[in-house]
């Protein structure tokens, strides 16, 4: 283990509880390794692909390994899909474990691992791979929520970046009473208030309720005549995040037609600034998945002809 490079930064997934535990460990395992803080970055997609990798060492969870990790000095701890080889960055992969469950292997060898970790972490690994079989699925979902209502940073300073602050945290009072009563109206709601794209791929509506139980159940109750369900929500900066699910693996061949990424069935991309809101997102995605618009310049001239509409 003392074999690892010492990072300038530590790089994470911004939008779920896994990149959130996932940083944090790593942050953890740094500081017993190095005896120092090392900065922490937290991204969506989008901003992902667009950052310049310009340190000459560090680490990276929860995103996918590509060529432009591919460099010496480089930690990259991730399970999503990939098909690029590691020539030069230590590459730690395994699609059958959340990025946090590997993050923890790492700790637990430097003998940072502790009971109230270990439950941490088996939540996380049951959420973010929708182990919907597992006792603990329902609470895991819960634990899952927190990021997905409070946002990784403003969650981050609560805890003070104190992953075993998450255990038990009251806020789960929150999320289970939302669970226990918003997901069943949200769910006849949702149903109802289903959007075409393309006709493969449909937006649904949601207004309350554990938006990624909902499109899971949508789909598992094949209740939709489409592969592929996307839903919308904004960041802080007002930009446009969108969420692509389905059940044979097309949800990620959607997102990265819009830059994004993710797993084969749950994925997601940012959409440019100038798509502002929920009816321009929606729009965006439906000029964008049409015949025409495959046949023509792609999204840098959709991007602008939309701007252009917009002003």
């Amino acid at each position: 283990m003392s074999s690892l490079p010492r990072p300038q930064v530590i790089c994470t997934h911004e939008s779920d509880l896994d990149g959130l535990v996932a940083g944090l460990l790593l942050l953890r395992l740094a500081r017993k390794l190095f005896a120092g803080d090392v900065r922490l970055e937290a991204h969506h997609y989008q901003g992902w692909k667009n950052r310049q990798m310009v340190e000459e060492s560090a680490w990276v969870t929860d995103f996918s390994f590509d060529s432009r990790l591919d460099r010496g000095n480089w930690l990259v701890v991730d399970h999503h899909a990939t098909e690029a080889k590691a020539e030069h960055a230590s590459l730690i992969h395994d699609a059958g474990k959340s990025a946090a469950r590997l993050c923890y292997e790492l700790c637990e060898a430097e003998g940072l691992g502790n009971p109230r970790l270990d439950r941490l972490v088996h939540l996380t690994n049951v959420g973010d791979l929708f182990l919907i079989e597992d006792v603990d699925f329902a609470l895991a979902c819960d634990y899952a929520s927190l990021v997905k209502t409070y946002g990784f940073w403003p969650l981050h300073a609560l805890i003070q970046g104190d992953p075993e602050k998450l255990l038990d945290h009251p806020l789960l009072e929150v999320m289970t009473v939302k669970r226990r009563i918003e997901d069943p109206m949200g769910y006849d709601w949702a149903r109802k208030h289903i959007e075409e794209l393309s006709p493969q791929v449909a937006l649904v509506q949601t207004v309350v309720g554990n938006t990624n139980l909902i499109v899971h159940r949508l789909l598992e109750e094949k209740a939709v005549p489409y592969s592929v369900l996307v839903t919308f929500f904004r960041k802080g900066n007002n930009q446009m995040v969108v969420s692509f699910r389905s059940q044979n693996g097309e949800a990620l061949k959607v997102a990265s037609q819009f830059q994004g990424g993710g797993h084969p069935n749950a994925a997601g991309t940012t959409l440019p600034q100038s798509v502002r809101d929920h009816e321009a997102a929606a729009f965006y995605l439906k000029q964008a998945l049409s015949p025409r618009a495959t046949r023509g310049a792609g999204l840098n001239s959709l991007e602008s002809a939309f701007s252009s509409l917009r002003l």
